[in-house]
């Protein structure tokens, strides 16, 4: 039996950042749990080839159920299986999300996790190249820096989405989120800035960090009301890792909640049914939300990103770390409200230089390019439940996808939004036909048709949340010595991409830790 400290399950986004700060101080003994490997594939370092990780055996690959808001379609979901975690698989934007879902958070309970008081740890983990105010930090271990691709037919979406009446934004992240624009990116000299490359790359020679890899938890460890370990399989056997201070799970939404079921923490019924002693009777795994997408495709004469695998674009990348190659696909977007009543953003746009189709796993064999909106701050709720008590079985998993009337809603105009712009000037005169939209721009057939093609965004969210599962310092109810930390703590999904709040929450979750706060 090995004895740390802390042990740490997931080297992913959050996971990664904690290994990092705990080990700050050399008395501390960490071990970091990851079912994956290295970090050492190309394809994870050149941005614009992370689709061909998708379905790879860097991916989880998984699926939902069948979805009752998407006709009983199964929805692909993959997630990052390797150091990094789903930031080395990722489309590398940098979006913190809205003023309003921390001050929301906070306001329904969650001290200490106000846009003001969370702000900071943004700040701590930033180097942004655009220097540091009021907003930004510089000097920290996450690069964040400009798109080196600006590929013509992400500029083109832009120009129609203004010539649409929609204002220019070049920076979400600062005083205001609505608006048009490119994202800014988790990247370094053209380069993917994975959690890994910029927090577990610096810490692995570290002495008091044990970095276990190809090692797959099978449970954590609870004795007499105490999480003291995580049992674990590697190379066909199994170990317990002892955690003298604390068990902290960042597995990820759908990888923690299921952990936490196995070991006997979780809603009593589920847990009856499987055989599973109740350590816990918590809502684990209740409230899952995620971001919706739906995207309108066209064809077009203009070079899109199918061409940018060249030799000269590989010399490019090399030598000045920019060109095609740094695309990360998904260069440009947007804010929108879907009703002008609304305070906050409700409608967020994506757009690709190239086909972006079939749940991204459709082949781009033709010029095309892409954008459309997504389901920003969600009313529906799904759940992350088991489908047997084997720890190498996939989760059940229902998002309830396009449930509820409001999400409906917001879908059909969001996609009212993104025919507007395509009858701009800008993307009208690239289109030499539609590829893939919708039958018409009715409400019924714009639903029918966001129903049939749409897919995750890949943000699952708050599955262990803040006030149902955790307390506002992340510490599991009622199980002393175990935290969850990662996305799964979130109380409602924030309105952006979510790595970036999933490397703040884990910089707030090392002061907890540590006591620093």
């Amino acid at each position: 039996m090995s004895m740390y400290d802390y042990v740490i399950v997931g080297a992913g986004s959050a996971g990664c950042v904690l290994a990092a700060r705990l080990t700050e101080d050399p008395e501390t003994r960490v071990a970091l749990i990851e079912a994956g490997g290295p970090d050492t594939a190309q394809e994870v370092h050149v941005p614009a080839a992370f689709p061909q990780l998708f379905k790879s055996a860097l991916d989880w690959d998984l699926d939902t159920d069948p979805e009752p808001g998407l006709g009983g379609r199964r929805a692909y979901l993959p997630r990052g299986k390797v150091f990094g975690g789903c930031s080395s698989i990722n489309a590398m934007i940098y979006i913190r999300g809205s003023r309003a879902d921390y001050d929301g958070w906070a306001a329904a309970g969650a001290a200490g996790w106000s846009y003001d008081e969370v702000l900071p740890y943004f700040k701590r983990a930033e180097d942004n190249e655009r220097g540091e105010d009021d907003f930004h930090g510089v000097g920290g271990p996450l690069t964040v820096s400009e798109g080196r691709s600006g590929h013509p037919l992400s500029s083109a979406f832009v120009r129609a989405a203004q010539q649409a009446g929609h204002k220019a934004n070049d920076d979400f992240n600062g005083q205001e989120q609505f608006g048009v624009g490119r994202y800014q990116l988790t990247q370094r000299g053209g380069l993917r800035c994975s959690a890994a490359v910029a927090y577990l790359h610096p810490a692995l020679d570290r002495p008091n960090l044990t970095v276990l890899s190809s090692t797959q938890a099978r449970r954590v460890v609870i004795e007499g009301g105490r999480a003291t370990g995580v049992e674990v399989e590697r190379g066909g056997t199994l170990e317990v890792l002892r955690a003298e201070r604390e068990v902290v799970l960042s597995a990820g939404a759908y990888e923690s909640p299921k952990l936490l079921m196995l070991s006997g923490i979780g809603p009593a019924a589920d847990l009856t049914a499987f055989g599973i002693e109740v350590v816990r009777d918590l809502p684990v795994g209740q409230g899952l939300q995620d971001h919706y997408m739906a995207m309108l495709n066209f064809r077009t004469a203009a070079e899109s990103l199918i061409s940018a695998a060249s030799p000269e674009n590989a010399a490019l990348l090399q030598s000045e770390g920019r060109g095609p190659l740094t695309s990360n696909i998904g260069e440009a977007g947007g804010f929108f409200r879907s009703r002008p009543e609304l305070q906050a953003a409700d409608v967020q746009f994506h757009a690709a230089p190239v086909l972006f189709h079939q749940e991204g796993l459709g082949p781009a064999l033709e010029h095309g390019f892409s954008f459309g909106p997504l389901v920003l701050a969600p009313t529906s709720r799904g759940a992350v439940t088991l489908r047997s008590p084997l720890p190498h079985a996939a989760p059940r998993i229902v998002h309830n996808y396009l449930v509820t009337p409001e999400d409906q809603a917001c879908i059909v105009a969001g996609v009212r939004i993104a025919l507007e712009i395509a009858a701009q000037q800008a993307v009208a005169e690239l289109v030499t036909e539609p590829f893939e939209v919708p039958a018409s721009d009715s409400d019924a057939d714009i639903l029918a048709w966001a129903r049939r093609v749409g897919q995750t965004l890949y943000h699952p969210t708050s599955t262990c949340a803040i006030g149902s599962v955790v307390d506002p310092e992340l510490r599991v109810y009622g199980v002393p010595g175990l935290r969850v930390v990662d996305a799964s703590v979130f109380p409602t999904v924030p309105r952006g991409n979510t790595n970036a709040p999933t490397i703040m929450a884990a910089e707030k979750a090392a002061d907890l830790i540590k006591g620093a706060v």
